[in-house]
């Protein structure tokens, strides 16, 4: 396989984004901040865009989608505790960015994409950087992933209209849910983490406003 294209500045642009999310984005997960440095994120931007890619900021991506900002991709991934060994669900692979951050901090990622668009360009790309792509599904995120249930994490990188039931029943007793709920009109989403203490005990965490494409499915808008 050929070396990645990864240059010394590319490099100190990674470690610049890191000093930011952790100086001015409160991000303190410093196994989170190592994911995001290790991750070459310019890799999953067009050349011609390139620029954008360690300023902290949303991109589209195509198909009406978008690469999220890295202090999102971070405090998401902070809220989900992730330990080496757990099984994780992500809800929306998109580029593959936030997957390929999840990777650097379990083997055991699993990730569902409902875009076949989206899909074969993130396994593409994915591969190209040696990551696993086994763990990759095209199909309905808001039904998860059943057959490989229960996961210790689930993360949603868009907003559900409501909490999707089938998520919550495949999450593992102490697992956590992260995902943004609400319209997806500006202003009217909010980030929860839902952490399963039962067989029907559930404890719901408000934690702030928030902006996601919308969650497609059918738990999610139509």
């Amino acid at each position: 396989m050929q070396p990645l294209p990864d240059s010394y500045r590319q490099r100190g642009q990674r470690r610049a984004l890191v000093t930011l999310l952790r100086e001015q984005r409160g991000i303190r997960d410093e196994r989170v901040l190592a994911a995001i440095g290790a991750v070459p994120r310019h890799l999953f931007f067009e050349p011609a865009f390139e620029a954008h890619a360690y300023q902290d900021k949303a991109f589209p991506i195509g198909e009406g989608q978008t690469i999220s900002q890295p202090s999102t991709v971070a405090y998401q991934t902070q809220l989900l505790d992730v330990q080496a060994g757990q099984q994780i669900l992500e809800i929306g692979t998109g580029s593959g960015y936030q997957y390929a951050v999840l990777c650097q901090l379990t083997a055991n990622v699993q990730s569902i994409e409902f875009n076949a668009v989206l899909y074969e360009r993130g396994r593409q790309r994915l591969a190209t950087l040696g990551l696993p792509t086994a763990g990759l599904h095209l199909g309905d995120g808001s039904l998860g992933l059943p057959a490989l249930a229960p996961f210790d994490g689930i993360l949603v990188t868009a907003g559900a209209p409501a909490l999707p039931p089938a998520l919550l029943r495949q999450l593992r007793i102490g697992g956590r849910l992260v995902v943004p709920v609400g319209s997806h009109d500006p202003g009217q989403q909010q980030l929860l983490r839902i952490t399963r203490e039962g067989p029907e005990a559930f404890v719901r965490e408000e934690l702030g406003d928030c902006r996601f494409v919308p969650l497609r499915g059918a738990a999610g808008w139509q």
